[in-house]
């Protein structure tokens, strides 16, 4: 079978398209997150952010984004396409009519994001997202929690 002209421009295209594409999200080893300016949380995994409002866990938390979740999720939080917008994540809450549902809402969503970063997310064998435990301390993932409320699309 003879390939045309346009074809194998097409077929190039594509593959250089898609290493160009996997080399735009740079280094996939995850980077490690210095944490010890923040409280030690010990072994026990908390199910909500316990550094929510603190300003070194949120510091820390924008960096450790940048270098390991950034190259799917995007800069700031915006996601391009590849993987969800994060600043999303508990739009739901924010219209929540009273201080107890709203707090419960935000209390699911936690859990629902350590849960996730920890063990990543996996469909019909095809790994969407690594798990991230044993790479990522609790305190660098609940850093990046925390950063991630202050990019949220829909304020609290």
């Amino acid at each position: 079978m003879n390939r045309s002209t346009p074809a194998r421009w097409l077929s190039s295209a594509l593959l250089t398209l898609g290493t160009s594409a996997a080399l735009a999200h740079g280094d996939v080893t995850p980077q490690s997150v210095d944490t010890k300016s923040l409280p030690q949380l010990g072994a026990e995994w908390r199910v909500e952010n316990p550094f929510r409002g603190n300003a070194e866990a949120t510091r820390i938390g924008g960096s450790a984004y940048n270098q390991n979740c950034a190259r799917c999720h995007g800069l700031e939080a915006i996601s391009g396409g590849i993987a969800p917008d994060l600043r999303k994540l508990d739009n739901e809450c924010a219209s929540a009519k009273t201080a107890p549902k709203k707090a419960a809402c935000v209390k699911e969503i936690d859990e629902i994001v350590i849960t996730t970063m920890r063990r990543g997310r996996v469909r019909n064998g095809a790994v969407y997202m690594p798990p991230f435990e044993g790479i990522l301390s609790q305190e660098a993932m609940w850093a990046i929690k925390s950063y991630l409320e202050t990019r949220r699309e829909r304020p609290m």
